[in-house]
């Protein structure tokens, strides 16, 4: 530290030093406990707070923190909940292998508790320990109260007058009245009467939901229960997702988050979640049955009733970055641990290395790190149910030192961990760091969202492509992107929209993005939205304007539920949902963010909630329309038919030369009589065959049907032209015959007669 930086951080009785604890003898540090509370040894695993039967059967908890370079712990046990609370410290005089623990008697849950950790003051090195701050156990399994962010919760003097080095003075008042405490929770639920659904990934469709706007307006829910865990689990939640047919829910983040200072003083607040600062704790926001530790239970009932429903519990999870942002920021949990190890620094320590535009990025490599995760992975699968999990940035977790690396220690880990192994597991494969960007490269055990799948999909139905080979690709499983390393299909998932971006019906509405709610003068949010809005802005009382936009969300479902790979749709598109053209509602927790489920009043958006169903029925029907593996294209038997085959509006198979002209047609023929693989009883697989024939052209075309040995006859099955979607087209054609396909619009044929 300068000598002139020494003096302002001394100034106004900001200290600098900090007592030291006598030295370590055989690698246990030990230092003079505190009077009054009984503290025995305990053990050094497994982290976090745990109750137990200690020495003698005596009931207690046990605690443990690694902070690899501090020099003292102290843990603080508050007497209740609310800023009044009185602290009692207790000194943890056991270190072990870097961990500090101890157990202390008569701790039962529902104790609150924190951490004070004691060390250097040296952020020009990275030393950030500041024991006036009371730290949030980044193992809390329940977290009670709300993170405000006055400047008594940040590490510096955030109102120091030279901003420029305000990081480096260490602010003396203590912060907890005004951060929330881990609870010590007791659950020996061992899910003996769970039945995990298993979906298999090529027959899965996932939901990404919002625990709160799913519920939060939901009419038949009571309103106690209305955006909670509990409202998730109720009855009529889960009779929506049956009807629709999904197979999993995708929950936008629930482990414990805070929200951004920038957003407070807006008189906003984080809406999505993707702030986490408690990987092990339920948001505690989310649940109807208090703080005190209830929310574990809450939330492992909602696991349940889904379970029970036949769906599979996916988390969004945020391990890429925490709530702590960068140098100037909070000191709320890791930060106050061991801010070296635990975040990636720049050269100049003050200063984090950010991959994520959050401010921070854990710092993978680092076996503490590293443990965290992965024990926090564990313990959402084994003790609260979940089924897998989307890695919100995953191109983060998976940077080595810098660049990122397949085999980087966390993917190698994952791999190979017994139980990780085995759930569904997601990435959003890029970061915002260099060569972030890293679709299709991630190994065979993962899946991906495909941004190329929804870039190509929105592209071609506003006919912006400039001709139908990306189409191609896309609708038949993104080959040129996962057919490598014995990858399948299966690894797209492919999706039109997601929470980040415009709704569906948004998308066909709005060419620009409208959030000046955010409060950041329309700045935030993308405009690579790829979006038409078939010729008004916004919301208009012209029925030929709203016809064409309900039809573009019939061709755009239809698409998505017809395409080779995993479908995601995001809740409410099947009813319409608007956030009146705002494409980054992070921060609008309120009937922009939530469902409208008044929609399903409406005739129109009824009709496509129930398009949407009858394709997933029909998706779940026909194993041809979710193959486990890629197309041969090739001919399988003497009469010539394979596979997959395309033809062009005259019904000729398309050429090299017709997929590098300019189209607006494509027809896309999957024979159910060439699925690979066989089903449980090893028998054959054998399907109906289809027709689909994608039309984005302003003006009818004619389209010839393919004769033998495709079909001797056909059978419409959806038609994306007709505004009545209750029930299937009854029509029927033959091969060879000549029929108009309307305007923007999405024919299924059923193929009948095959062969020569």
């Amino acid at each position: 530290m300068s000598s002139a930086a020494e003096q302002e951080a001394v100034a106004g009785g900001l200290a600098t030093g900090e007592e030291r604890p006598s030295a370590a003898v055989n690698g246990v540090r030990r230092a003079a406990p505190p009077s009054g509370v009984p503290v025995w040894p305990g053990a050094p695993t497994p982290l976090g707070a745990r109750f137990r039967a200690g020495p003698d059967g005596a009931a207690g908890t046990g605690f443990a923190l690694w902070a690899g370079g501090a020099e003292a712990v102290d843990l603080c046990l508050f007497d209740g909940p609310g800023p009044d609370a009185r602290e009692t410290r207790v000194r943890l005089t056991e270190l072990t292998h870097e961990t500090w623990h101890g157990f202390v008697p008569g701790i039962l849950p529902r104790q609150r508790y924190g951490y004070r950790v004691h060390g250097r003051w040296d952020p020009w090195t990275g030393a950030r320990w500041n024991p006036a701050k009371l730290l949030l156990d980044p193992y809390a399994r329940a977290v009670d109260g709300e993170f405000a962010l006055p400047p008594e919760v940040y590490g510096h003097v955030r109102d120091w007058p030279d901003q420029h080095v305000a990081d480096t003075v260490r602010d003396e008042r203590d912060s907890a009245p005004y951060v929330p405490k881990g609870v010590v929770v007791h659950d020996d639920d061992d899910w003996s009467d769970d039945r995990r659904p298993g979906t298999p990934w090529a027959d899965s469709v996932i939901y990404e939901l919002h625990v709160r706007g799913f519920t939060r307006l939901h009419p038949d829910i009571p309103v106690e229960l209305r955006g909670t865990y509990a409202g998730l689990a109720h009855p009529a939640a889960v009779e929506h997702l049956v009807r629709l047919g999904v197979t999993a829910v995708e929950l936008l983040p629930v482990h414990q988050f805070a929200h951004e200072d920038h957003l407070l003083q807006r008189g906003l607040r984080n809406y999505w979640g993707y702030n986490s600062i408690g990987y092990f704790a339920p948001h505690a926001g989310y649940a109807s049955s208090g703080t005190a530790g209830a929310q574990v239970g809450e939330f492992k009932r909602m696991v349940r009733a889904l379970h029970a429903a036949g769906i599979e519990v996916i988390l969004d999870v945020v391990y890429n970055h925490t709530a702590e942002a960068n140098e100037y920021g909070p000191t709320l949990s890791l930060k106050g641990v061991d801010n070296q190890r635990y975040y990636r620094l720049q050269p100049d320590a003050r200063r984090y290395a950010d991959y994520t535009g959050c401010g921070n990025t854990l710092h993978v490599v680092q076996p503490n790190v590293l443990r965290l995760i992965t024990d926090s992975l564990r313990y959402w699968v084994t003790e609260m149910g979940v089924d897998g999990f989307r890695f919100d940035l995953a191109a983060a977790l998976a940077r080595a030192m810098h660049d990122v690396d397949m085999l980087s220690p966390f993917l190698a880990v994952i791999a190979q961990d017994p139980v990780l192994r085995r759930v569904k597991l997601i990435a959003e494969p890029w970061d915002v760091g260099s060569g972030g960007y890293q679709v299709g490269a991630f190994p065979p055990l993962w899946t991906e969202w495909n941004d190329r799948y929804r870039d190509t999909v929105r592209d071609f139905w506003r006919h912006a492509l400039p001709d139908v080979r990306e189409m191609g690709y896309r609708l038949s499983g993104s080959s040129d992107l996962y057919a490598w390393g014995g990858r399948r299909p299966y690894a797209s998932v492919n999706f039109v929209t997601a929470h980040d971006g415009f709704t569906l019906r948004d998308l066909v509405s709005y060419e620009r993005k409208h959030n000046e709610a955010n409060g950041e003068g329309n700045r935030d949010g993308t405009d690579d939205n790829r979006s038409w809005n078939c010729g008004a802005e916004g919301e208009t009382d012209d029925e030929r304007v709203r016809a064409l936009r309900r039809r573009q969300l019939r061709n755009l479902v239809t698409t998505l539920l017809l395409s080779t790979g995993v479908p995601m749709l995001v809740a409410g598109d099947e009813l319409g949902r608007t956030q009146g053209g705002n494409n980054n509602a992070y921060c609008q927790d309120n009937e922009t963010g939530w469902l409208d489920w008044s929609l399903l009043e409406d005739p129109g958006w009824r009709e496509l909630s129930e398009l949407t169903a009858r394709l997933i029925a029909l998706r779940h029907r026909h194993p041809v329309l979710r193959r486990r593996a890629f197309f041969s294209g090739r001919a399988h038997s003497a009469d010539g038919l394979r596979d997959l085959a395309w033809f062009t509006p005259c019904g000729m198979e398309m050429t090299e030369q017709d997929w590098y002209a300019p189209a607006a047609t494509l027809g896309m023929y999957l024979s159910g009589r060439d699925i690979p693989g066989r089903d449980e009883r090893g028998a054959p697989i054998v399907d109906d065959s289809f027709l689909a024939v994608l039309h984005a052209g302003d003006r009818p075309v004619d389209f010839v049907l393919p004769g033998p040995p495709w079909a001797r006859r056909y059978e419409v099955v959806v038609d994306t032209s007709r505004e009545d979607q209750a029930q299937p087209p009854d029509t029927a054609h033959a091969a060879g015959e000549t029929i108009a396909v309307p305007a923007r619009c999405v024919l299924l044929l059923k193929a009948v007669d095959q062969g020569l």
